[in-house]
């Protein structure tokens, strides 16, 4: 079966050691990722199972993960430890993903030719069994969730706006983010 969640070895291996303890925070793991080279980076997109993960979930998580990261010790370099959220244009890794956003346009790449090509673009319908539904120029395919490589929302204006929603409905203020603070470096004065 594919696992988009967490694809290479030591991937998997990380996310057999995390995903419970995410879990038994109240949280999804929907990504997980070691990345870089000489200084590595472990990130993990987690989600709560309805949507809206916070700051300070990431906050929660990424403590409770550092503690058991340190006992087990799975990386042997340094490393840092990166918790998100999904963000907008999410990675879709879980089959539940491509029913839950059911109409927003996503890109996906398979790792099969199907009709000549392996990357599509179009509005998500669905699943039917182990299939996503993907509706594309051509009409409504169905391609095999096994068949995936990578999948992720597009950013749309539509996808944004739904977003916007959502979070008033959950009671976020977003005048509450929209003041950024910055250093002002003084201006160098000309002779």
């Amino acid at each position: 079966m594919t696992n988009l969640i967490a694809k290479t070895a030591i991937d998997k291996r990380l996310a057999e050691i995390v995903q419970p303890l995410i879990e038994g925070l109240g949280f999804e793991l929907v990504r997980l990722r070691l990345m870089g080279g000489k200084h590595p980076t472990l990130q993990i997109m987690a989600d709560k199972p309805e949507g809206g993960i916070e700051v300070d979930d990431c906050a929660k998580i990424s403590s409770a993960l550092s503690a058991v990261l340190d006992v087990e010790d799975p990386i042997e370099e340094e490393y840092a430890l990166e918790v998100s959220s999904p963000g907008i244009d999410r990675p879709l890794t879980r089959l539940k993903d491509f029913a839950a956003w059911a109409d927003y346009e996503a890109k996906i790449e398979t790792d099969q030719l199907i009709d000549g090509r392996k990357r599509f673009k179009g509005a998500l319908k669905g699943i039917e069994g182990d299939e996503i539904l993907i509706e594309i120029p051509e009409g409504t395919i169905g391609l095999k969730f096994d068949w995936l490589v990578e999948a992720k929302l597009v950013l749309t204006d539509e996808l944004i706006s739904e977003m916007l929603k959502a979070r008033k409905v959950a009671g976020f203020n977003e005048a509450d983010f929209d003041e950024i603070e910055t250093e002002q470096t003084p201006e160098k004065e000309t002779p």
